[in-house]
């Protein structure tokens, strides 16, 4: 190999940035141009940008502390002020939902509706809101009992407030769900999507819950848009309330493709049931592992048939060699 001098080292680096900063310049190009072209991406035109899902999250950590004072901060609304601390939350909740739902209008609106209008329409919305803050308290408390009622495992109330993924992806769902139904666009798919990756549990905003709902364990349900939930039903872990097609894509957008589960129905581990016309009757049970695209009577137990199970061995020496065969 040649020996290279410091100046020969000199000129190949500086040929290398070169090279390098003209693919970086190319790749910049080709970039800008793709974003300009296409209309999904945020191009900021007179000031219009996506919520803020930073913000978002917050609201739903402060909200939490709100709804159940004292799990999730140092709160105590037994102390001689309790009216200070939940007044405080209030306002700070009530001012950053408000900006984001503004931001979200604006964004959607696309400039057809004047900035006051908008900003109107977001203080209006938020408001009520607010208002509706007691009664989303008053249905989380019933899904805790829920939880306490249907789960022995559980020691405590407190234990299913603080620590069940359950509860949170319905507490989440709960609020999000209130901003759905007043048509605020973006924030309430910001919530859930939050709440499926932290949980695993996906429950579409757009989904009607009944009250005293539970969810066991949870990981891997998926609960469509237009799902519709009785009171005191309970879902075990991978259950999904689906559509059967959604192969016309935008075109079902409003229509009613997701089943509705009837008042104290239980539905056993990774049962998947399908279709807008799909019904299950009240006080049902849902065996596990079912595949269900039709409707179900009320007070039906539903299973399907164990599959037959084959034992080989019997001897210490034929066990060995079973283990031995399978490995």
């Amino acid at each position: 190999m040649p020996f290279l001098t410091n100046s020969h080292t000199f000129l190949l680096r500086r040929e290398w940035i070169d090279m390098i900063r003209q693919t970086i310049q190319d790749v910049v190009s080709s970039i800008t141009e793709t974003c300009m072209e296409e209309d999904v991406y945020v191009t900021d035109e007179a000031g219009m940008h996506l919520p803020n899902r930073g913000v978002i999250i917050g609201i739903i950590k402060d909200l939490r502390r709100v709804i159940f004072p004292g799990y999730f901060g140092d709160e105590n609304i037994s102390s001689t002020m309790p009216g200070y601390f939940l007044g405080n939350m209030l306002t700070h909740i009530y001012e950053a939902l408000r900006v984001e739902m503004e931001v979200a209008y604006l964004y959607e609106d696309k400039g057809k509706t004047d900035r006051e209008t908008i900003s109107r329409r977001a203080r209006e919305v938020c408001e009520r809101f607010i208002s509706r803050l007691p009664y989303i308290q008053k249905m989380l408390l019933m899904d805790v009992q829920a939880g306490f009622d249907g789960d022995p495992a559980a020691k405590s109330k407190e234990d299913i407030i603080f620590s069940y993924p359950g509860l949170f992806a319905i507490y989440v769902y709960r609020i999000a769900h209130e901003l759905y139904v007043q048509n605020v666009p973006f924030i309430p798919r910001i919530m859930t999507e939050y709440a499926h990756g932290k949980t695993g549990i996906d429950i579409n905003s757009g989904a009607e819950i009944g009250r005293y709902f539970f969810i066991d364990h949870g990981t891997g349900i998926v609960v469509g848009e237009t799902t519709v939930i009785g009171d005191y039903v309970k879902l075990y872990q991978g259950v999904t309330l689906g559509a059967l097609s959604t192969r016309k894509g935008q075109q079902l957008a409003g229509v009613k493709r997701h089943p509705t589960i009837g008042d104290h129905v239980t539905i056993y581990a990774n049962s998947t049931i399908l279709g807008g016309e799909t019904e299950i009757g009240c006080h049902s049970v849902i065996g596990g592992n079912s595949f269900i695209t039709e409707s179900v009577p009320a007070n039906t137990r539903v299973s399907i048939k164990s599959p037959e199970l084959t034992f080989k061995g019997g001897s210490e020496e034929e066990k060995d060699s079973l283990w031995d065969d399978d490995l």
